[in-house]
């Protein structure tokens, strides 16, 4: 008599009602999570993309105002992706709500899935207004969509496993601001999201090619205009490497309870 192997069965309910919660602590902060980021870009656009896109000529044959878009948006859900998903873990942490949740039939799993599954959606759907937004003041093409949706994806899902590392690792919502507005802003603005690594000088092109957001920037880039620092293979494994490791530290953290149990 052969024995069937039985696999735990997914909680479909745990995961849903997890992640209906966080979306609706995103509706009832839509000003700071969605409407301050939209400004602060459209700024950027003006400022950049107008004033100063006007005054310089095409890099690597796009316009300047656009050239900068993937870098703006990229820029935003980088910051969000982080802010939205170590908030969301850090604030059961700090309320004590986290027991109930980890003392509820979900699986680790389901629970990684429901506050990244969130935060991403939060951040892809930024993206996509960012992205409307950006229409509205230089004209775009994107060559690849496809693959633009996937980097942007891939890439808010990272950052949201990564924010859910720092969320469960801060102590106090300083250590929440510390590696987002001191390590990832600074990286951005000097991973080519205004410029190409390619107009620097060749000792500092080489320095850049070690700041890891060059890559997803470049790949994302290349998704709009066919055009990279980098090549686009590179920059899908470096992605993919990067959302590997944070996926094994979120698998480590919920196996020794890292923070989470004391």
């Amino acid at each position: 008599m052969s024995t069937a192997i039985r696999f735990p069965a997914f909680n479909r309910h745990g995961v849903l009602a997890i992640y209906r919660f966080e979306m609706a602590r995103f509706r009832r902060t839509l000003w700071q999570s969605l409407v301050t980021p939209v400004i602060t870009t459209s700024l950027y656009f003006v400022v950049f993309g107008t004033a100063i896109g006007s005054r310089m000529g095409e890099v690597d044959a796009v316009p300047y105002g656009a050239f900068i878009v993937p870098g703006l948006i990229m820029l935003a859900i980088f910051t969000e992706s982080l802010n939205n998903a170590s908030f969301g873990i850090y604030l059961p942490r700090f309320t004590g709500t986290i027991y109930e949740v980890l003392s509820a039939p979900v699986s680790a799993l389901e629970i990684v899935l429901a506050y990244v599954g969130a935060a991403a959606t939060k951040s892809v759907l930024l993206g996509l207004i960012i992205l409307a937004t950006a229409n509205v003041f230089v004209p775009l093409q994107i060559v690849h969509p496809a693959w633009m949706i996937a980097f942007l994806v891939l890439t808010a899902t990272t950052f949201c496993l990564f924010g859910f590392i720092i969320g469960v690792w801060a102590k106090g919502f300083e250590q929440l601001q510390f590696i987002p507005m001191l390590i990832i802003t600074p990286l951005a603005f000097l991973g080519g999201a205004f410029y190409s690594i390619d107009m620097l000088p060749p000792a500092w092109r080489t320095a850049s090619l070690f700041n890891p957001v060059v890559y997803l920037i470049s790949g994302f880039r290349w998704s709009f205009y066919g055009t990279s620092d980098v090549g686009v293979g590179v920059s899908l494994a470096a992605t993919l490497g990067f959302f590997l490791v944070c996926l094994a530290v979120v698998v480590w953290i919920f196996k020794t309870g890292y923070r989470l149990k004391s």
